[in-house]
């Protein structure tokens, strides 16, 4: 066995989370590295060319004999979310919490595995606008998790989109998998129709979120809700000059959430 030693910046994380899911690790680690950056060790059971990992400061080690698969899943702990959701890897054993939501963890080639910050302030908002029966719809869907979140939630109807066609495939098959009734499309949010969901998601980056932002207000319906995440702090004011005020700002880790429109979640809905 191999580990692969990676040092990136937070906001690349999930980019180079994806790529080595891609190259066929069995399995990822991470840690808080000087400067704000994080550090990866992904395994391996043989190298390869580390070339498209060049910026990241990639280092081989060989591994004595251990599981090593069983090592990194170790590092995947159920944690609570918001008021409702309990994130749990898809190995995991695990009992949910009374009242709570069970929402797998799956690493996969498609970003979003639901340990990132910017994901988990998307749950805590949706707790917020998505009423049962609300038509929702997820721009930049990866693995899909927002998608299933939502149906979770009781979303009548769920619409996920993605750029990548690896990531609306991979999404498509956990929908499949989990019994979600989802639409999904390899495409843009300039695809969709006017005034097409009552709650669209975006966790995506800044620049996406800026440049999209005439096609996000396009799709929502009067009065609706826009959830938007993804990007670090430091894009805040550029993010909020595209799409205005917010109605509530989320933080954690130094990601941001906006939460656009009125809640609309009933105070009993989410008690229960």
């Amino acid at each position: 066995m191999f580990v692969l030693q990676l040092k990136c910046s937070a906001a690349a994380e999930d980019a180079v989370v994806g790529e080595l899911w891609e190259q066929g690790t069995a399995g990822i680690t991470e840690e808080n590295a000087p400067g704000g950056r994080v550090r990866l060790s992904a395994f391996f059971e043989t190298r390869f060319d580390e070339t498209p990992f060049a910026a990241y400061e990639p280092r081989w080690e060989e591994l004595g004999d251990r599981d090593w698969v069983a090592v990194s899943r170790s590092k995947w702990d159920p944690v609570a979310v918001g008021r409702r959701f309990y994130l749990v890897p898809a190995w995991s054993a695990d009992p949910t919490p009374p009242g709570r939501l069970r929402l797998e963890m799956r690493p996969g080639q498609a970003c979003g595995t639901g340990w990132h910050p910017a994901t988990q302030l998307c749950l805590e908002a949706m707790e917020l606008c998505i009423a049962p029966g609300a038509a929702v719809l997820d721009v930049g869907t990866g693995s899909g998790i927002l998608s299933v979140a939502a149906a979770l939630l009781g979303a009548g109807t769920i619409l996920a989109c993605d750029i990548d066609p690896r990531a609306a495939e991979e999404a498509s098959a956990r929908f499949r998998g989990e019994g979600v009734a989802a639409g999904v499309f390899a495409g843009s949010l300039r695809s969709v129709r006017d005034a097409a969901a009552d709650v669209v998601i975006a966790n995506i980056n800044a620049e996406a979120l800026i440049d999209l932002a005439p096609d996000m207000q396009r799709v929502r319906r009067r009065g609706g809700g826009l959830i938007l995440s993804g990007f670090p702090a430091r894009h805040l004011e550029r993010v909020q000059a595209a799409h205005g005020p917010c109605t509530k700002q989320l933080e954690k880790d130094g990601w941001i959430a906006l939460v656009y429109g009125q809640a609309q979640c009933a105070a009993e809905f989410l008690k229960k």
